[in-house]
């Protein structure tokens, strides 16, 4: 039997299928309630409802805690989670408080006595070919893993009546529930850097918190919204939750542009989905202008404000 983590995010109904394809009894487990019909719909019998006061606003470590226990009483070959940043935080505890290796971004598996995997490594940059050793007998040492977001599967068997819920109350120690939430920021509505089409986006050659403003015109006339790059955030100019690349949010507008940006690889990971980049620096050399679509080789200063310009006379025309 393997367990499937979800969460409330879209990817978790595809990695679903993905460990349905799997060839094994699969049953689910959520942190809180799920719909249970659409998990009907899908096969799923079994749901393992894992519930406590404290897991709402604890750290994933109580998450972690409370999933290593259920593993334990439930023994099951394998356990594959969705790659979102909770499930995968909380898999990370599991795998150290467990001593189990975990193998993570796996968009091929195949089952055995080991577990061959094809994992997604440096940001999207390489694919690697692994092998999960795992125990056997009794579920001894479950096999540990999360599916990269988007890889799906066929399911493996039609709906059945209806799917039964199984209530886990974890015992977590104070150590676990030490971290916790104590505010929430509401972030607003609108476009995300996940959603828009279009992104604007600036690094050190923008120069200074004040220096966005003309990119976020540039953003408004376009569609889109600002993003940014690590030295932005490092330097203050724009919050964390605008940062494009591996530490970041990993971006695939339809347009991105990409001002006073050198390109690390940690940003270009966070780029490269894109389906048109263009570069805006002064360094005709900058490695994401070597590997941007187009490349306007000038002052970010100077450039945009001739784009606005333009598009402003466009619209009047």
């Amino acid at each position: 039997m393997i367990l499937a983590v979800l969460d409330d995010s879209p990817a978790a109904l595809d990695m679903l299928a993905f460990t349905q394809s799997l060839g094994q009894q699969v049953e689910a487990v959520t942190f809180g309630e799920f719909d249970t019909d659409d998990l009907a719909k899908r096969g799923v019998r079994t749901l393992h409802q894992i519930t406590h006061d404290d897991l709402a606003d604890c750290a994933p470590a109580a998450s972690g805690d409370a999933l290593a226990q259920l593993i334990e009483h439930l023994r099951p070959d394998g356990v594959v989670g969705v790659c979102s940043d909770a499930v995968t935080e909380a898999m990370a505890h599991v795998a150290a408080v467990t001593g189990l290796p975990l193998a993570t971004n796996c968009v091929e598996v195949s089952t055995g006595d080991s577990w061959l995997l094809t994992r997604v490594r440096g940001g999207g940059m390489l694919l690697e070919e692994a092998e999960l050793r795992v125990g056997t007998g009794d579920g001894a040492s479950p096999a540990l893993l999360t599916i990269a977001q988007g890889v799906s599967g066929d399911i493996g068997s039609g709906p059945v009546e209806s799917c039964d819920v199984r209530e886990f109350a974890p015992e977590l120690t104070a150590t676990a529930t030490q971290a916790r939430i104590v505010e929430r920021a509401d972030r607003g509505g609108g476009m995300t850097l996940a959603t828009a089409p279009v992104i604007v986006s600036g690094g050190r050659g923008v120069g200074s918190a004040d220096g966005y403003r003309v990119l976020e015109e540039l953003a408004e006339r376009l569609g889109g919204v600002v993003g940014c790059s690590r030295v932005a955030t490092n330097n203050g100019w724009r919050p964390h939750s605008d940062q494009v690349g591996l530490t970041g949010t990993k971006v695939s507008p339809e347009l991105y542009l990409a001002c006073g940006i050198s390109g690390a690889t940690q940003h270009w990971v966070g780029c490269m989905d894109s389906k048109v980049i263009m570069a805006i620096n002064t360094d005709p050399e900058a490695p994401l202008v070597r590997r941007a679509n187009y490349a306007v080789i000038g002052d970010v200063h100077e450039v945009l404000p001739a784009i606005i310009a333009e598009l402003s006379a466009r619209s009047t025309a």
